[in-house]
């Protein structure tokens, strides 16, 4: 597919003073480049049709500097055990627990404790509410505030993520899975890489049907292969998003020696109800609750922090279980 290549490059200075009256002077500088991408279809056509689509420009050079900084902070705190909650290898899916010897992920960096104001800034900046709210057709009060994660590179060993739909069980037979599959989502998410990343493998289009016998034989008894008929990785330059269906046929391949921050997060509607309840609270929001995170949203995170809120409470005490 033709695209127009555009590389914008942008330096910050800060200044920091010691103890003893030195000041010193850092500069940053970051480059990164955008594609104009010259599929006729709409954003929301080419995810309805293909399970995904990539777009550019919903991180300003200034985001991606502050952005980078707050990721390398949250992953230490991962890494060095201060943070628990994480992604940890050799569990695809939660409970992961709060033991690890390594993490690909860091979990609910909006958290307070996190103290990284910049990660919700981002979540409620201009360009991403506006572009979920052309994926999904939704006016923005209807939106709500669901997750926000880190994906990274493991410190010690590679891992890899078997072939999965978020939300469909791999030996589920073909009617339970047409069943699980026409369920509306109400909801996006995203994978929004801050430097360049090829982690996600996908097979386009498969989220609207059930899975070929060659595809089911794979998913259930080789899910890590990378033999799967159809599959592509999906390439992301520093910058880029891809949305996704997350019902689509994907997994990821996580390697130890490339740097990886890959924000990922979901928005859903008021609309989704139940389907969003379980998605969304099996990950343990109860945080969320406190009046000390309401005080860290940006304004105009704070209608889809009530959207969430009474999603929460319309579902208090019942057991959502776990989507696989």
């Amino acid at each position: 597919m033709p695209v127009t290549k555009t590389t914008t490059t942008t330096k910050t200075t800060s200044t920091s003073v010691a103890v003893d009256g030195t000041a010193t002077t850092t500069t940053k500088t970051v480059s990164h480049s955008t594609y104009a991408n010259t599929d006729p279809r709409s954003i929301k056509q080419r995810l309805d049709e293909d399970g995904y689509v990539v777009m550019d420009g919903l991180v300003s050079d200034e985001q991606m500097i502050t952005l980078r900084d707050a990721c390398d902070r949250a992953v230490a705190k991962a890494r060095n055990g201060e943070w628990k909650l994480r992604r940890v290898v050799g569990v695809q899916f939660p409970p992961w627990g709060e033991e690890a010897e390594d993490c690909w992920g860091v979990q609910h960096i909006m958290h307070p404790d996190m103290h990284e104001p910049e990660f919700a800034k981002w979540y409620g900046s201009d360009k991403l509410l506006d572009a979920v709210c052309e994926i999904l057709e939704s006016k923005e009060p209807e939106l709500q505030l669901e997750l926000f994660n880190l994906l990274i590179n493991p410190e010690h060993k590679d891992f890899c993520l078997e072939w999965h739909r978020d939300d469909v069980r791999p030996e589920v037979e073909a009617e339970e899975e047409i069943e699980r599959l026409s369920i509306p989502h109400y909801g996006t998410q995203w994978n929004t890489a801050l430097y360049d990343d090829s982690c996600l493998y996908i097979i386009p289009k498969s989220h609207n049907r059930i899975r070929t016998k060659e595809e089911r034989d794979i998913n259930i008894n080789e899910p890590l292969s990378l033999e799967m008929p159809g599959a592509i990785a999906v390439h992301l330059k520093a910058g880029q998003t891809v949305f996704y269906n997350n019902n689509i046929m994907h997994r990821a391949v996580y390697d130890k020696s490339k740097k990886r921050a890959t924000l990922h997060g979901c928005m859903g509607t008021v609309k989704g109800g139940p389907h969003r309840a379980r998605n969304i609270l099996q990950h343990g929001v109860k945080w969320m609750r406190e009046e000390r995170f309401k005080e860290t949203l940006p304004a105009r995170l704070l209608p889809l922090y009530a959207n969430l809120i009474s999603l929460a409470n319309s579902n208090e005490g019942k057991d959502l279980g776990y989507s696989q």
